[in-house]
């Protein structure tokens, strides 16, 4: 399997050090409801996912959740709700939203518990001179660390302009560099707070990342991922703060997931231009929702339609079609589109060029094929689940109408 490796910038081979394989992506922050970008991300690493035990492979993945957060304190206030019940309803909603496209169940630690092991990192990152304390707030040194903006391979003009844009402050009079990050931090009256050698306060964004991923995968990841928005600051700080403190590579494998748009513009909460994944399953049934996502190519961004969904429905239809009748495949032809329906997973997770050899496999074939013809439908249902599609054989004809949901 050859996947784009961000920091080596180019195609390479996946190389897991072991079984099980492990699997890192970065969670949501629970202030709102999940849209087609988270959708488009966690289903890209379903797809990995399944495709690792098609091959006979064990995943061991993670996706953590952000629940210590400034955007979740300040939704929280102007709600007028309790911070922790934001979070509860938001996650409950999230997987519920996951599981009606058949994204598989992962691990999914909260940061809140491990606060206590982020205290020590930062106490160790201190130690070992990469943090400096400031006001009841902590930031990491990254002068002192040589490789900081390796995997962007951003200028530092770009990275103090995309600091600024993420809030990140560069020009915090405490720093004593604009490309410094915050570890640790003082809680405001209505937040949470965690003694520390600094005071009570919560941890800052980054540090989540690496004491999770360390602390339920070990030291190195074999793949660890996100948006490509994560790129810069979350994951390269990330690498900065973990290998500051340890010989190995946080990862072995960087993979990011282009960003999906609506009308040209990225889909945000921030500026509220969404569709969310219940609209879609409202719409279709959920391996029609499956096929919008795995008709565009994950290091490519794109904009949604209703086209895309229109096209999704008719091809899940046809695919369909094929479980409810007798078709058979010449076995030569059969085993050949398997291996060619694999190859095209293991080109850089091509799931457009996966579609196109389902749909010769839903389309070819007779019924009068000899005997020992291969039935197409127990192929087509085998290989549609390695991207996430489960067939119904009676849905053979598009909806019009958007069916009703509970």
């Amino acid at each position: 399997m050859q996947l784009y490796d961000t920091a080596a910038r180019t195609v390479r081979p996946l190389e897991p050090a072991g079984d099980p394989v492990t699997l890192y992506v970065c969670g949501i922050t629970p202030y709102d409801a999940a849209h087609l970008g988270h959708a488009f991300t966690y289903h890209v690493f379903d797809v990995i996912t399944r495709r690792l035990l098609a091959a006979g492979r064990r995943v061991r993945s993670v996706r953590n959740v952000t629940d210590i957060d400034d955007d979740i304190f300040r939704v929280a206030r102007e709600r007028g709700v309790d911070a922790r019940a934001l979070v509860a309803f938001q996650v409950s909603r999230f997987d519920l939203e996951m599981a009606s496209i058949d994204i598989l169940p992962v691990a999914v630690p909260y940061a809140s518990a491990h606060v206590p092991e982020m205290v020590d990192w930062i106490r160790r990152l201190e130690a070992a001179g990469f943090a400096y304390p400031r006001d009841g707030r902590v930031y990491f040194d990254t002068a002192r660390f040589d490789r900081y903006g390796r995997l962007s391979g951003l200028s530092r003009e770009e990275m103090i302009a995309l600091s600024r844009e993420c809030g990140a402050d560069p020009d915090d009079p405490r720093k004593r560099d604009p490309l410094d990050f915050i570890l640790w931090q003082p809680s405001l009256p209505d937040e949470p707070r965690w003694p520390s050698p600094w005071g009570d306060g919560r941890p800052g964004w980054h540090i989540e990342c690496s004491v999770i991923a360390t602390h339920e995968l070990g030291a190195t990841v074999d793949i660890h991922g996100g948006g490509d928005d994560l790129v810069y600051p979350h994951h390269e700080s990330e690498i900065a703060q973990t290998e500051a403190l340890q010989d190995d590579p946080l990862a072995r494998h960087w993979v990011h997931v282009a960003m999906v748009q609506l009308d040209g513009v990225k889909m945000s909460k921030s500026l509220g231009n969404l569709v969310f994944v219940r609209d879609l399953v409202a719409k279709a049934p959920p391996g029609a929702a499956r096929l919008v996502l795995a008709a565009h190519h994950h290091r490519t961004a794109w904009s949604y339609t209703e086209d895309d969904l229109d096209t999704a429905r008719e091809r899940y239809s046809t695919w369909c079609g094929a479980l409810s009748g007798d078709r058979r495949l010449d076995p030569e032809e059969a085993a050949a589109a398997e291996r060619e329906f694999f190859a095209r997973l293991d080109d850089d997770l091509d799931t457009p060029g996966a579609l196109g050899v389902l749909d010769r496999i839903a389309t070819r074939g007779s019924r009068s094929q000899a005997a020992g013809g291969v039935p197409a439908a127990p192929l087509m249902a085998r290989l549609s689940g390695v991207i996430g599609v489960e067939l119904d054989p009676v849905a053979t004809l598009p909806l019009t109408e958007p069916r009703r949901v509970s």
